[in-house]
Formats: structure tokens, C-alpha cells, sequence
């Protein structure tokens, strides 16, 4: 896999900051959510905050993404579109997807809240993401593989009855959203590109309970298991 960006140390900084404050506009939102709340307000809430940040939302019109933040409901594995229609209820778990633009940079990030007490299958399947998130990020040094982060992912998704999803992968990041290297969530230990020091990319585990397989709705965006 060629083409991966070496950052400098000050365009490493730069990216921390981006992250930061794309995590601030995420913490924000765990204070936020409660049952009766449309995911459209959470959309609203996240493009005014990311405002006062002195930051820009990243999904605005990316590649004709409607709207300023991903916002997936239980079954929806990723990208959903906020609307009024979709409204939290108690016992929902909701991803919501934070990128911002800061001095140029993207901060990616995201996580799944729960709305009230979510069955224990809900749970199960969140706190196996979590993990599986914390074993990826753990294999990450110089002179390790790519393929080591997906099986270390993979290994333990699978010993918890649970499936990775493959048709989404992490990324690098930098001045632009999307680009090299490709970051599958499935792998073999040892296998794939050697890490470099400045290679700046997202791990986001996608797990679900049934098969790894999703569907893409007419919308074009929302995938669904």
C-alpha cells in the first residue's frame, strides 16, 4: 500500500487539536441526548457547536452528505441521516459521528451512547465495540502491521459472538477526510503495511450481533444490518 502521508510533528499537533475539538462537540452531545430527542436536533446542536469552535462540521455536503453530523439508531451500523423523524426512545443505543475542521485539520470522532437502559444484547454489543476499539488503538507503534489492528479486532469481536463488519473500513486523515491507508477491521497478525512514525489514520470498529453483512438504504447512505 503506497501513498500514506508522513505527517511532520507540527501537522501531528495540528491534528491532536482537530481532535480535540471534535471531541469536545462529542462530549457535549452525551449531555444532550435524552428519549423524545429527534436526531435532527442533535444535528442542529452539533453544527452550532462546532460554529463556536472556531471549526467547520466535516459531512456538510461530503460527497452530497445532507447534513453536519452521522447519526445511527440501533440497527443502522453507520452514516444515518439526522431527521425529525427519527426520535430516541428509551432503551435506543445511537452512534453519533463528530468530524470537525480545525485550522484546516479533520478530528474524526464518534461513539455510541444509550438512551436510558438498553437491552443487555445492546449493551453487549457496545461495550464489545469499546473493547474491540481499545485492542485496535493498543497494537498501534512503529514497525507494527496493519494487518495486527484487524485481528487483535477481529479475535476478539468473534470469541464474543459478535461479527466484524467489512464493507467499512478506518482511514487517514489529515487536510483531507478520507485518504490512504485503508484500515480493515478483519486481518491477519504480522500481514499489511509496517507502521510508520507520522501516519496519522481512524480506527472505527463496526461489530454487530448477526451476520457481518449490511445493506445500503435508498438513501444512499444509511447502512443497516
Amino acid at each position: 500500500m503506497s501513498g500514506v502521508p508522513i505527517k511532520s510533528a507540527r501537522e501531528v499537533a495540528l491534528m491532536r487539536e482537530a481532535g480535540q475539538v471534535a471531541a469536545a462537540t462529542l462530549m457535549a452531545v452525551d449531555r444532550l441526548i435524552k428519549p423524545g430527542m429527534s436526531t435532527e436536533a442533535i444535528n442542529t446542536f452539533v453544527h452550532q457547536d462546532t460554529l463556536e469552535r472556531g471549526a467547520r462540521p466535516a459531512p456538510l455536503n461530503y460527497h452530497g452528505f445532507p447534513k453536519s453530523v452521522c447519526t445511527s439508531i440501533n440497527e443502522v451500523v453507520c452514516h444515518g441521516i439526522p431527521n425529525e423523524q427519527d426520535v430516541l426512545e428509551p432503551g435506543d443505543i445511537i452512534n453519533v459521528d463528530v468530524t470537525s475542521i480545525y485550522k484546516d485539520y479533520h478530528g474524526d470522532t464518534s461513539a455510541t451512547f444509550y438512551v436510558g437502559d438498553p437491552s443487555p444484547e445492546a449493551k453487549h454489543v457496545t461495550e464489545v465495540s469499546r473493547h474491540c476499539l481499545d485492542l485496535g488503538i493498543a497494537q498501534v507503534r512503529e514497525g507494527a502491521r496493519l494487518g495486527d489492528i484487524g485481528a487483535a479486532i477481529q479475535e476478539f469481536a468473534e470469541a464474543q459472538g459478535c461479527s466484524v463488519v467489512r464493507a467499512f473500513v478506518g482511514h487517514g486523515i489529515g487536510r483531507v477526510f478520507h485518504e490512504p491507508p485503508q484500515v480493515s477491521h478483519v486481518g491477519r497478525a504480522g500481514s499489511g503495511l509496517r507502521l510508520k512514525a507520522g501516519m496519522v489514520f481512524t480506527i472505527e470498529p463496526m461489530i454487530n450481533l448477526g451476520t457481518h453483512e449490511v445493506e445500503i438504504l435508498d438513501d444512499d447512505w444509511t447502512a443497516v444490518t
